[in-house]
Formats: structure tokens, C-alpha cells, sequence
């Protein structure tokens, strides 16, 4: 790039205050705006609700969510579109506090989101921590739009982070920042960073959903760090881009009640194995 500084949009569902705080920071960057999608809960039917349910939590867990709805609680759905909208209200307060324009929209691949994008004219998309988002939207950016990615691509594309990874037991865990492309995770990837994945026995014994979420919540701000690093470069005309080899690894999806038993199996096995 010259000495005109690189237009960026950025589109999250939430989650973004720290990348927002680096972006702003860097002199040859200006951010047009931050779009934030409304929180999408998928129209199923109870039928679909319940078999999808057994399918990924098991009979004794789906049994126990059903009922606490029915006793007036909240099911885990309905508990993370919570804590979806209460991060999109700290964007809200964080982009006001920097001066950054910022958009609710009902969904990035309507007619009157599409046209909103296009308004911006930006240089560089950024998408962090949204659902899959279409060539129709990641293209508007005149270079593209680039991603974060928890997982060391190719061989790891997909998600969940960390859960495969331990699954396979691996020995340390990858960030990418990527551009985007048709296909998931595959882009050309710009950075990585890799970090060591120990897994601590003695104190989560079996119970690894405890290790992932704090496993996962220290990840948060090195991929921060790792996303503006690269649109520093990319502002700067220093990036390089490496052609990704997807026959190497694959897409991961999420893990159903067979494959979540079989890491508790591992985890157990490997527990012994350390004694």
C-alpha cells in the first residue's frame, strides 16, 4: 500500500473488543465499520430439536435439557444466544468508545446488508468469530477479506478448536490468519502461530470440556494480536500469501455423543498410562 491507509470493515458476532482496540491503533489503517449480526436461533422442528439433541449430547443429557425447559429454565441454546447478545452490547459500548461506526444487521447475506457493505468501500474485510459467511459478502472488500481461524490449516480446518486436536493427541495447536475462500479455511493463509497443548491430568482428570474452555479462552488474545499483525502487513504492501494444500488434513465438524465418549476414553486411558 502507499501512503493511503488501508479501509477495513470488520464483521463478528461478538468478541471483537480487542482486535478493535489493536486495528485502531495502527497508523495506516482506518476502520469503515464494524457489522454485527443478530443472533440466529435455526427454526426446527421438536422433532428435529430432539434428534439432533440425542445425536450430539446423548438420551441421559437431552432427557435432562428437556426437562429443565419444562421446569422453566433455559436450554444451552437459549443460554449462548444470551451470552452472544451480551458481547454484541460490549461492542456496541467498545466502537462508541473509539469513535468506529458500527451496524446491526439481521443477516450479512440480505439485499440491504449486501448494499450496507458496498456503501463502506472498503479495502479489506475481516471476519471474526461469525458463521460461515458467503462469496457474495467476503468479496465486497476490493482485496478480499481475510479470517482467524483456531486451528493450524490445513491439516485443521473446521472446528471445534483444541477438541480435535486433543482427540488426536497432539502435541501443540495452531492460529491462521487466511484469506477467505468458496471452500472453509482453505484461503491463502497469511500467519500462523503455534502453541503448546498439555493436557493436565491430575487436574481435569476426564472432565476435558473444563480443560477446552480454558484452553480456549487463552487463545482469544494471541489470535487478536495475530489479525491485526496481518493486516498491518497487508496495509503495509509486506504480506506474503501461501497457497494452501488441502489434500493435507480436513474439515472437522462437530463432535457427535460416540465421538465426545471416545475422547473421554482416550483422555482416560492416557490418564493410566501416566501413573
Amino acid at each position: 500500500m502507499s501512503d493511503k491507509k488501508l479501509k477495513v470493515i470488520v464483521l463478528t458476532h461478538g468478541g471483537v473488543n480487542r482486535v478493535l482496540e489493536l486495528l485502531s491503533k495502527l497508523e495506516t489503517v482506518e476502520i469503515k465499520g464494524v457489522y454485527v449480526e443478530k443472533p440466529n436461533v435455526p427454526n426446527r422442528s421438536f422433532q428435529e430439536k430432539l434428534k439432533r439433541s440425542i445425536k450430539y449430547d446423548g438420551y441421559l443429557e437431552t432427557a435432562k435439557k428437556f426437562s429443565a425447559k419444562l421446569l422453566g429454565g433455559e436450554t444451552s441454546g437459549e443460554e449462548e444466544t444470551k451470552s452472544v447478545e451480551n458481547q454484541q452490547k460490549e461492542v456496541d459500548e467498545f466502537a462508541k468508545k473509539l469513535n468506529i461506526p458500527l451496524f446491526h444487521v439481521e443477516n450479512y447475506h440480505s439485499e440491504d446488508s449486501i448494499k450496507l457493505l458496498h456503501e463502506a468501500d472498503a479495502d479489506l474485510g475481516i471476519i471474526y468469530g461469525t458463521n460461515i459467511i458467503k462469496d457474495s459478502v467476503f468479496s465486497i472488500p476490493k482485496m478480499g477479506s481475510v479470517n482467524l481461524h483456531q486451528g493450524l490449516a490445513p491439516i485443521y480446518r473446521g472446528g471445534p478448536t483444541v477438541f480435535w486436536e486433543l482427540f488426536n493427541d497432539e502435541k501443540e495447536l495452531g492460529i491462521t490468519v487466511h484469506f477467505v475462500a468458496a471452500k472453509v479455511d482453505t484461503g491463502d493463509i497469511i500467519l500462523q502461530k503455534t502453541f503448546p497443548l498439555e493436557y493436565d491430568f491430575a487436574k481435569y482428570g476426564v472432565h476435558y470440556d473444563d480443560f477446552l474452555e480454558e484452553y480456549r479462552a487463552g487463545l482469544k488474545s494471541p489470535s487478536a494480536q495475530l489479525i491485526a499483525e496481518a493486516v498491518k502487513l497487508i496495509s503495509e504492501g509486506k504480506e506474503t500469501r501461501t497457497k494452501q494444500d488441502i489434500t493435507q488434513g480436513k474439515r472437522y465438524r462437530l463432535p457427535i455423543k460416540a465421538e465426545k465418549d471416545e475422547m473421554k476414553r482416550r483422555i482416560a486411558k492416557r490418564l493410566k498410562e501416566q501413573k
